[in-house]
């Protein structure tokens, strides 16, 4: 089955509220989606949302690299190769993982359709549900708490508090929600680079009794090696994240010892699934458990990440909220979500629809 049409857009769309985390403060998100046209009417949709202080991409150059001849040149391919287009793909947007991802997702959606079962049912699916945590970001203690409470309200049992601005805040503020909600949330840290390594052992010390899962990315990229410095315990709980780019970065922080216990796969920085899916090999293989995170995402990257992480048998960890605050979007579908617990709906694809 031939590929009969390409079609990009960007489209950027506001955020329920604000958020702040260490470096940055968001209020809207800029999103570019990707359809493919298969000669039978089947359409593949596929979504970018690249975070330029990571990779270094924004969306309008995703925007631009989708308009491209080499993209619009995909017209004519068969679908049944979808795995070597995206090869090709990621040879010709080598560093630019928010194009690959939305060509990626875009195939991938277009031929399960094509095949018509879901995508995790051609990978095989090894998870049939976890909860995700919902993100508090950096805000003052009672803010934190109220958010917390609408949170609880809502059904949901992970928490993910956004640290890394202020650090006897941030302590009291996991203080404060360990001694509230112990026995009923769980609770993860995202400190996004924001610690020294003396201010990172300072907060492991303050936390030490409580009851915290995990700690994602606590010092800047570049700085891992001093990570050593701390014991294998408190290695074990930190999760890769910013630093944990593409397949490259999960080999060598395999290699022991090592500065991460857990690995955060996104597909906004490994270039989707196909990306994402050498990222998982390697940590099986090194026994490092799995941690699947977004940016601010439409449902369609979104359920494509919820796809591959439900492949992998060491997911552990899922961080998939990222549409969730969106004040709109293009698709609707993708995933059921009962307190918490995301689920998906078997439909072929992706099994989102365009509104």
């Amino acid at each position: 089955m031939k590929i009969s049409a390409v079609r990009t857009y960007l489209k950027k769309l506001p955020l329920t509220k604000p958020y702040t985390i260490a470096y940055n403060t968001f209020s809207d998100v800029e999103l570019v989606f990707l359809e493919i046209t298969l000669a039978n009417g089947i359409v593949g949709i596929g979504s970018a949302s690249p975070a330029e202080e990571v990779v270094g991409e924004t969306s309008s150059q995703t925007f631009l690299n989708l308009q491209s001849d080499f993209v619009n040149n995909l017209v004519g391919r068969d679908i049944r190769h979808f795995q070597q287009i995206i090869f090709e793909v990621h040879q010709h947007f080598a560093w630019l993982p928010g194009t690959q991802a939305a060509v990626d997702i875009a195939l991938h959606d277009a031929f399960a359709k094509f095949l018509g079962i879901s995508v995790v049912d051609f990978y095989g699916q090894k998870i049939e549900a976890l909860p995700t945590s919902v993100t508090i970001g950096i805000m003052n203690v009672a803010d934190t708490l109220e958010e917390a409470h609408n949170f609880e309200q809502l059904g949901f049992k992970v928490l993910k508090v956004k640290t890394g601005n202020n650090l006897d805040e941030d302590i009291e503020r996991i203080y404060k929600l360990d001694e509230l909600y112990r026995n009923t949330l769980k609770i993860r840290v995202d400190a996004n680079q924001g610690y020294s390594l003396d201010e990172l052992k300072l907060f492991l010390k303050a936390i030490e009794k409580l009851d915290i899962e995990l700690i994602e990315q606590p010092l800047l990229v570049g700085k891992e090696a001093e990570l050593l410095a701390l014991s294998l315990a408190e290695r074990t709980m930190l999760v890769g994240d910013e630093s944990m780019k593409n397949a490259q970065y999960a080999l060598a922080f395999s290699q022991e010892p090592r500065p991460f216990g857990i690995y955060n796969i996104k597909l906004m920085k490994c270039g989707g699934i196909l990306g994402a899916l050498e990222i998982a090999t390697i940590a099986k293989n090194a026994n490092i458990e799995l941690f699947w995170g977004c940016n601010d995402e439409s449902i369609v990257s979104i359920t494509a990440a919820l796809h591959v992480a439900y492949s992998c048998a060491n997911t552990r960890y899922i961080d998939l909220d990222g549409s969730f605050d969106l004040a709109e979007d293009l698709v609707t579908g993708g995933f059921s979500l009962h307190n918490g617990l995301m689920k998906i709906n078997h439909k072929a694809g992706f099994g989102f629809d365009l509104i």
